[in-house]
């Protein structure tokens, strides 16, 4: 395995909607409107090759677009013209996922295949194109790395790299591509100082 590959994910959200499992009368369905992707490569230093941002029509029930949440745009910095000038409907943005990361696994922090597929997918009536097998759980591998397991718990993916102290180029918590930066940052330096090897990202 030449590349390992981390993505991110920005799903809809509302004031609330977290506490209420996005169950209110009021509440968007969770889909998703950003992701981001990073190619880690697996040999010689393991360099951050490559990155991808894609910004998605966020599907309703009924073959339209969900409108965003006055708290999502302030979280994600994501408009209404944003989604108008660069948003790829569903099926398009995942294509573009597929031929980024070739078939190759996908980590990401947490299970953000839920949101980007199972819940989007179903949202939008089509079959999920990529398959459960395909995904990994990189707080899975922090555990191998050693992370404690309570730090774990409540470190997210926008802080992960601040955790362990790394020096990176400036990173917009919750943005799909700024936070899969931020796990493959901390990835990139637990494989450079061994604490993970090529072979757990398999």
């Amino acid at each position: 395995m030449a590349d390992a590959f981390i993505f991110d994910c920005e799903f809809l959200t509302a004031e609330g909607a977290p506490s209420r499992f996005w169950c209110g009368p009021f509440d968007p369905d969770p889909v998703v409107a950003q992701i981001g992707i990073v190619r880690l490569g697996l040999e010689e230093n393991y360099p951050v090759a490559e990155t991808k941002r894609l910004y998605v029509v966020p599907p309703d029930r009924v073959g339209g677009r969900q409108a965003l949440d006055p708290l999502f745009t302030r979280l994600t910095g994501i408009d209404e013209q944003v989604i108008d000038a660069e948003g790829l409907v569903l099926e398009q943005a995942l294509a573009e996922v597929e031929t980024f990361c070739g078939g190759a696994k996908l980590w990401s922090w947490g299970k953000d295949e839920f949101n980007m597929l199972a819940i989007s997918c179903y949202v939008a009536g089509i079959v999920p194109p990529i398959p459960v097998t395909r995904f990994g759980n990189a707080c899975q591998l922090l555990l191998k790395a050693g992370m404690p397991y309570e730090d774990l718990k409540v470190t997210r993916s926008n802080t992960l790299s601040a955790y362990f102290g790394i020096e990176h180029p400036p990173l917009r918590g919750h943005d799909a591509l700024d936070d899969a930066l931020s796990v493959a940052y901390t990835t990139q330096h637990l494989l450079n100082d061994g604490r993970l090897k090529p072979s757990d990202f398999d």
